[in-house]
C-alpha cells in the first residue's frame, strides 16, 4: 500500500458542488454528483492502510487582467467560463470537502494531468509504482491521465464505477476504449482487495 495511490482527477468544487462554476451553470449529471459518495469508503481505506491520496485539479490560471487563460476550443463548449473559475487557490479549484484531505495536491492545465504538471515529480518521489485513477470525466481527463499513466510504466488501475461523463453512453464508451490500455476494477472489488 505504500506504494499505491488513489488518483482523483477533477474532483472539485467548481466541477461538482451546486454552488461551483459548473453547478452554477445548470451543467452536470447525476452519475458525477454521485461520485464522491461512492469513493469515499474507498478514499477512507486508501487512508487507514498507508496507501496515498493525490488530487489533480484543473486550474485556469489568471491572466494579467484577471481573466482567466481559457483553451480557445473550452472557451466555445463552456462559455459560461468566468473570471474566478478554476483560479489556483481558490475554494473552486479544491478537491470536495467529502473526499478529502489529500496528501498531495497538483494543479493541471489540460485533459491529462500528466501534461505540463509536476504530478509525475511527485508520484516517483512518493515512491508510488500503482495508481487507481478515478474522477471526471470518464472521456476526458479520466482517459488522458489512465493512458498517460501507462505510458509511464504505472501500474494503472481504472475505478470503472468510480469515473463518469456527462452521458452514461459517453462514460461507457470511453471505458470500453481503455480496457485494452490497463485493468478496470469496480470500487467494490478494489475495496475487497485492498482490506
Amino acid at each position: 500500500m505504500d506504494k499505491t495511490a488513489l488518483l482523483f482527477a477533477d474532483l472539485q468544487n467548481d466541477f461538482i458542488h451546486p454552488e461551483g462554476a459548473y453547478g452554477r451553470a445548470g451543467q452536470s449529471a447525476p452519475e458525477i454528483a454521485a461520485l464522491p459518495a461512492r469513493l469515499k469508503p474507498l478514499a477512507d481505506l486508501v487512508r487507514a492502510k498507508g496507501g496515498t491520496i493525490v488530487s489533480t485539479q484543473f486550474t485556469l490560471v489568471p491572466g494579467r487582467d484577471g481573466e482567466p487563460m481559457i483553451a480557445p476550443h473550452l472557451k466555445a463548449i463552456r462559455p459560461f467560463l468566468a473570471k474566478g473559475d478554476f483560479a489556483p487557490g481558490s475554494w473552486g479549484n479544491q478537491l470536495v470537502d467529502e473526499l478529502g484531505p489529500a496528501h498531495f495536491c497538483v494543479e493541471k492545465v489540460a485533459y491529462s494531468a500528466f501534461y505540463m504538471s509536476r504530478l509525475e515529480w511527485v508520484l516517483r518521489k512518493a515512491g508510488i509504482e500503482r495508481l487507481l485513477v478515478a474522477g471526471i470525466v470518464t472521456n476526458g481527463g479520466v482517459a488522458t491521465t489512465f493512458r498517460d499513466a501507462h505510458v509511464r510504466e504505472f501500474d494503472a488501475i481504472l475505478l470503472e464505477d468510480g469515473c463518469a461523463a456527462f452521458s452514461v453512453t459517453t462514460h461507457e464508451t470511453a471505458v470500453d476504449a481503455l480496457r485494452p490500455v490497463g485493468r478496470v476494477a469496480t470500487v467494490a472489488e478494489m475495496i475487497a482487495e485492498l482490506g
